[in-house]
């Protein structure tokens, strides 16, 4: 159901509600959601379009590592040298913006970061 149907719904369901001192928290709830949508058909959200290349790791190997920590600490150069990966890395922060898949491969032990 897209935004317009979610709407005209909202106002029938609003249209059809008695107006009284009982039902005013259900159409302050239902006037709520008509202004979100509506915001929402107005606006489209930034996240929709901004969206990168994903990426899919496949099953394999004996664990997974995600590096997670605060800027400029070295995870990306700590990344390349142990993937053999080409991970960008400068000494500004939020150097590297996307993910960056790499295997790590040890005495039999396959993980992938």
């Amino acid at each position: 159901m897209g935004i317009l149907e979610k709407i005209a719904e909202i106002e029938k369901e609003i249209s059809r509600t008695q107006k009284n001192k009982a039902t005013e928290y259900h159409l302050g709830l239902l006037k709520a959601k008509l202004a979100k949508y509506r915001a929402q058909l107005l606006e489209p959200s930034k996240s929709a379009g901004a969206k990168g290349e994903g990426f899919d790791v496949m099953k394999s190997g004996d664990a997974r590592v995600a590096l997670i920590g605060f800027p400029s600490v070295g995870k990306s150069t700590f990344l390349s040298l142990m993937t053999s990966t080409a991970s960008e890395a400068a000494s500004y922060e939020f150097t590297t913006l996307t993910c960056i898949p790499g295997v790590i491969e040890g005495r039999n032990i396959l993980l992938l970061t």
